[in-house]
């Protein structure tokens, strides 16, 4: 599992996406007893927020402390710095697994042994992540793509792929569980949408190696165009139960 993120942990936690209710409300659909849930590579909480209301206790796990320390509170939830492949968790202690946005740094075969391993009878697990980001405003699309295609091209990690991919092509030898097609939708400010792209990992990588700004061009637009933009992220989803 790679921490790529602790740098920025807390522009992550401001500028990240947060999910629907839709797609908790979906898994739960799954998951009659609710006692226990783990959140595995949670970063700063996005998505562990959405299980405290639905379960007894959670624990959300990151090997980032930095990331985990600007995650919000909530009293059933414990956050602890774990990797997703070896945990102290007791056998079969859980009734639902969540990763979101964070499979793809795993190791997928040491952790899927984890999760059979912690996972209740007929558990289920839940995968989710967000692709690539569209924008309503057809200019401000095509600076980004080119940003994403062109000019950060060979400063991604290759485990990014598999989000270009969807999730589809990730190892999940488990019964799987057919699910309905869901996105995020939400209306940005420009600054919203900048700090967004400053948390992409290839970003990062391409700073330390060259001297110049890879956001000119959107930020050159932004001074133009201030008004708020809508933006949509295609939302990425595997389900099974063990």
């Amino acid at each position: 599992m790679k921490d790529l993120f602790s740098e920025n942990s807390q522009l992550y936690q401001q500028a990240r996406p947060s999910y629907p209710v839709s797609v908790i409300q979906e898994i739960l659909k799954y998951v009659p007893e609710r006692h226990f849930a783990w959140d595995c590579g949670a970063g700063s909480g996005q998505f562990t927020q959405l299980l405290a209301p639905y379960f007894d206790y959670v624990v959300a796990t990151d090997l980032s402390e930095d990331q985990l320390q600007h995650a919000p509170y909530f009293e059933n939830i414990s956050y602890q710095v774990q990797s997703a492949e070896h945990t102290t968790f007791a056998a079969h202690s859980f009734n639902l697994i969540t990763v979101a946005q964070a499979i793809h740094w795993f190791d997928f075969e040491a952790f899927y042994k984890e999760v059979r391993r912690v996972l209740k009878r007929d558990g289920i697990l839940a995968v989710i992540g967000y692709g690539l980001i569209q924008v309503e405003n057809k200019t401000i699309n095509a600076l980004i793509q080119d940003l994403y295609f062109k000019t950060l091209k060979g400063y991604w990690d290759l485990e990014r792929g598999y989000i270009d991919e969807h999730y589809k092509t990730i190892p999940f030898p488990f019964k799987e569980l057919e699910v309905p097609a869901f996105k995020m939708q939400y209306q940005w400010s420009s600054a919203q949408l900048l700090n967004y792209i400053h948390t992409w990992s290839a970003l990062k990588h391409y700073k330390n190696q060259n001297q110049m700004n890879p956001l000119q061009a959107l930020e050159d637009y932004f001074k133009r165009e201030q008004s708020d933009i809508v933006v949509e992220f295609p939302v990425l989803f595997r389900l099974a139960q063990l």
